[in-house]
């Protein structure tokens, strides 16, 4: 599944959240319905089973409640992608990753186990701890192998783990440092892992307990360094376990080098050996200045606006406006950003702020997680297209919009300034509410102020779209200039 991930430490950020977010990508030529959720305990499964690779596994009975973004047609299972349970627990999950033959050779992937469709419904209910999900998901990729390599965030009020499945039943996670930001495309990312930290304290590195004799037993470190490897503290991950495939020129570093690119623009680097092809990106990087929820939206709609490579743009040729695969494409399905906020009360901590279909064209908004039920603008979508849902209003003002961006630019920009906006006023006026008025049912209180900002969302919502389709049918090819007489 084609994604991209940013990750935002602590110190980092412009408020002391941690935020982790990530485009959720179908397939080529293919558009995933998704709508937001919450799972209730009495709603989740005590025996699963997976559609696609048809696992079974019991789960334990103490599920605590989530939301989730799952698909809305479930043909292929849950997917459930995005979520924040009721102890401030996010995941992210997944970010398809390479990986080479060295590894898929030594541990072959498993078409019985688990993968993308399983995660977040089999691991985000039962962790208290972003630490905690690293280890649970482990476990479980350990006991029933995976079908597909993966890259998965797990996120507290503290930290951010990042985590990598390695072959078949392997993995390894870092911790984002807490003053930097981490960009992931579809690509095995960790560059250094320190061993000696995840064989003893493992305060910023973990992985599966037979790590050391797998990399020793099938020959997989490339460094030219004779440390043992448990004392190894930058072991060189990146050429171990990945790949610099010719396709991850075009389709994978380019979206990481345009991510560090923005957010660290005065780097000399960029202008001399760190080019969109280059395969020594940096994982993370400490940003020029603290990013606020507005720069992750922009970066994860980007079509390398300013660049020679933007297929909307007037630089370059014809050529360049392909080269590229976008971040902000046809295919997004939804954007998630999981926000944990320090100075909040636990029960008002958590937010999620969620866009769907393709990023150029939409805006996120934030929904309060402490929640028993969405609103139905984000929740009752489902096959049929309908302006009723979040969902296919926005696939229809992307597919209109795209077709004439130079005339919907501006109507575009607007909504978007306007949505973000309004979201920051309505998040400002709920928290001074509650902290003045301190309701009793904190679940009614956070799920009436949600309604609030879906019909918020949905009255600019309807806006837009009367807009972008007056500009598309002013652009019909069978119009003509003289009006009937």
């Amino acid at each position: 599944m084609p994604c991209t991930t940013i990750l935002v430490g602590n110190k980092a950020s412009y408020d002391g959240s941690t935020m982790m977010a990530r485009n959720e990508d179908s397939p080529s030529g293919q558009f995933t319905v998704k709508k937001f959720i919450a799972v209730n305990p009495k709603d989740q499964p005590v025996h699963y089973k997976s559609v696609i690779s048809k696992v079974e596994i019991d789960l334990p009975k103490n599920p605590l409640r989530y939301t989730a973004v799952p698909n809305a047609i479930k043909d292929e299972g849950i997917w459930g992608e995005c979520g924040i349970n009721e102890k401030n627990i996010a995941m992210s999950e997944t970010e398809t990753i390479t990986s080479n033959p060295r590894v898929l050779g030594a541990d072959p992937l498993d078409k019985k186990g688990i993968g993308e469709e399983d995660f977040l419904t089999i691991v985000l209910p039962y962790i208290h701890s972003a630490k905690e999900g690293v280890l649970r998901l482990g476990s479980l990729l350990q006991k029933y192998g995976t079908y597909e390599m993966n890259g998965i965030a797990f996120q507290d009020v503290n930290e951010i783990w990042w985590f990598e499945s390695i072959g078949g039943h392997h993995w390894i996670a870092k911790r984002v440092p807490d003053d930097q930001y981490v960009v992931m495309p579809n690509q095995q990312g960790i560059d250094y892992l320190d061993l000696a930290d995840a064989f003893s304290a493992q305060k910023n590195s973990m992985c599966s307990s037979d790590m050391i004799e797998f990399i020793e037993e099938n020959h997989l470190d490339l460094s030219i360094s004779n440390t043992p490897l448990k004392k190894n503290r930058s072991f060189d991950a990146r050429a171990a376990f990945g790949s610099h495939a010719d396709s991850d020129h075009t389709y994978n570093t380019p979206r990481a080098w345009y991510m560090l690119k923005t957010l660290n623009p005065s780097m000399k680097e960029w202008n001399e050996q760190n080019k969109p092809e280059c395969d020594t990106l940096p994982w993370s990087l400490v940003p020029e200045h603290k990013i606020a929820v507005e720069d992750i939206k922009y970066v994860l709609s980007s079509h390398y606006q300013g660049t020679e490579y933007d297929p909307y743009g007037k630089k370059g040729d014809t050529a360049d406006k392909s080269l590229y695969r976008p971040i902000g494409i046809s295919r997004n399905n939804f954007l998630g950003l999981t926000q944990l906020r320090p100075y909040m009360p636990q029960e008002i901590m958590a937010l999620v702020w969620i866009a769907m279909s393709s990023n150029p064209f939409n805006e996120m908004a934030p929904f309060y997680t402490n929640i028993t039920k969405t609103p139905a603008y984000l929740s009752n979508t489902g096959k049929k297209v309908s302006t009723d849902s979040f969902y296919w209003q926005n696939r229809l003002i992307a597919a209109l919009s795209d077709a004439h961006y130079s005339a919907c630019a501006n109507h575009i920009e607007r909504y978007q300034l306007a949505v973000s906006s309004a979201s920051h006023a309505l998040i400002t006026e709920t928290d001074r509410q509650y902290l003045k008025d301190r309701p009793k049912d904190v679940n009614d209180y956070l799920e009436m102020r949600n309604k609030k900002t879906a019909d918020m969302l949905k009255e600019k919502t309807d806006d837009l779209l009367s807009k972008v389709l007056y500009e598309a049918s002013c652009k019909m090819k069978n119009g003509f200039g003289r009006s009937d007489a």
